[in-house]
C-alpha cells in the first residue's frame, strides 16, 4: 500500500479509503469484519463511515458493526484513521425532532456522542459535515467543533458534498476565529464519468490545503465493466449506472471505455481507480467492497501504472471541463 498526507495535515493515510456503506444493508457483520481484517492486512488504514449508514430503521447500524470490530482488538482502533459524518436525520421514521439533524451546535454535540458510543471509541479522527447546512452559520459550527477538539472527541474536520465557495467560506471564517485548523478534506462525487468537481471544488480544495476524497469512483458500477458483465450474464446494472446506460449515446461512450481498456489488457474497475490516483489533489478514492474479492481488485489499482496512451484515450472518451475559470469564462 502507498500512503500520503491528508491535505495540509501531518496525518498519513492510505491511497485507498475503505468505504463501509454496504456494511449492514448488503454485507452482514461477520463478512464486514472479514473485509476490515483484509483491508488492514493490505495496508489500508483509512476507514470511512457515517452516522446514517444502515439506513431507514437501521440508521447507525454500520457504525455499530465497526464498533464491534474495534472491540475485538485494541490494535484495530490503533491502526485505523477513523472518519465518520454528521448531518442526516437519525430518526428511524424520517420524522426528525427539531435539532436532531443538520449542523447546529446542539446536534453536532449530540451526534458526536452517539457516534462514539456506537463506534466504541473515545475519539473520531476525521469528523465530516455530510452536507451544507444553509441555516447554521459557520461561526456556530466552528465554536462547537473547537469545544469537541478541546475535549479530545475529534481531531480533524472535513466536508462532504460542499461547493467550492462553501469550502472557501468555511476556512476563511475558521481563519478569522483563530485557533482552529478548519476543513482538512473534502469528500465529493468524482470519477471519469463525473468530472464537474474539477471546475470549482477541487481547485478550492487545493487552494485551502484540503485532501480530496472521491466517493463513487466507479460511478455506481458504470465504470466497472458493466457492459462486459451483462454480456456474460453477470450482475446487471442498477441505479445510476442503469440510468446512464439507458441513453444510447452514453452506452456507446461506456462501450468505447471498455474497448480501450480491453485493448490494453486492463480491468475497467482497476483502471478507473488508478486514474483517480493520478489526479491532482486526490488523497484516495473511497472503495466500498461487498466482498473480499472486490477489495483485492481495488488494492491492485494502487500499483497500476496507466500509460500516457491510456490516459489520453480516457481523456478523449471522458473529456473534463477544463481549467477554471477558462472552462466557463471563454
Amino acid at each position: 500500500m502507498k500512503y500520503t498526507q491528508l491535505g495540509r495535515t501531518g496525518l498519513k493515510v492510505s491511497r485507498l479509503v475503505l468505504g463501509t456503506m454496504n456494511f449492514g444493508p448488503q454485507t452482514d457483520e461477520p463478512d464486514s469484519h472479514a473485509i476490515m481484517d483484509s483491508a488492514l492486512d493490505a495496508g489500508i488504514n483509512f476507514f470511512d463511515t457515517a452516522n446514517v449508514y444502515g439506513w431507514g430503521e437501521n440508521k447507525g447500524r454500520t457504525e455499530e458493526i465497526i464498533g464491534n470490530w474495534f472491540a475485538k482488538s485494541a490494535a484495530h482502533r490503533d491502526k485505523v484513521v477513523l472518519a465518520t459524518k454528521v448531518y442526516g436525520n437519525m430518526a428511524a421514521d424520517g420524522e426528525a425532532w427539531p435539532n436532531h439533524d443538520k449542523l447546529s451546535a446542539l446536534n453536532i454535540r449530540r451526534a458526536v456522542d452517539a457516534s462514539l458510543k456506537r463506534l466504541q471509541t473515545d475519539h473520531i479522527d476525521l469528523y465530516q459535515f455530510h452536507h451544507v447546512d444553509r441555516a447554521t452559520p459557520f461561526e456556530e459550527i466552528w465554536q462547537a467543533i473547537d469545544t469537541l477538539v478541546q475535549q479530545g472527541k475529534i481531531l480533524y474536520v472535513g466536508s462532504s458534498n460542499f461547493p467550492g465557495y462553501k469550502i472557501a467560506q468555511a476556512n476563511e471564517i475558521a481563519a478569522r476565529r483563530g485557533g482552529t485548523i478548519g476543513l482538512v478534506s473534502e469528500q465529493c462525487l468524482y470519477n471519469l464519468a463525473e468530472r464537474r468537481a474539477e471546475m470549482e471544488v477541487i481547485p478550492a480544495a487545493q487552494e485551502y490545503g484540503l485532501g480530496v476524497i472521491p466517493w463513487s469512483p466507479l460511478h455506481g458500477g458504470l465504470l466497472g465493466g458493466v457492459i462486459k458483465k451483462e454480456a456474460k450474464g453477470g450482475r446487471r446494472a442498477s441505479g445510476r449506472a442503469a440510468d446512464t446506460l439507458a441513453d444510447p449515446a452514453k452506452r456507446a461512450q461506456i462501450q468505447s471505455y471498455e474497448d480501450l481498456l480491453e485493448k490494453h489488457g486492463l480491468e475497467p474497475g482497476e483502471a478507473a481507480l488508478a486514474w483517480l490516483l493520478t489526479r491532482p489533489g486526490v488523497t484516495g478514492p473511497i472503495v466500498g467492497p461487498r466482498t473480499a474479492q472486490q477489495l483485492e481488485s481495488a488494492v491492485r489499482a494502487v500499483e497500476l501504472e496507466l500509460s500516457e496512451e491510456v490516459l489520453a484515450g480516457l481523456d478523449e472518451i471522458f473529456p473534463g471541463p477544463g481549467p477554471s475559470p477558462e472552462a466557463f469564462a471563454w
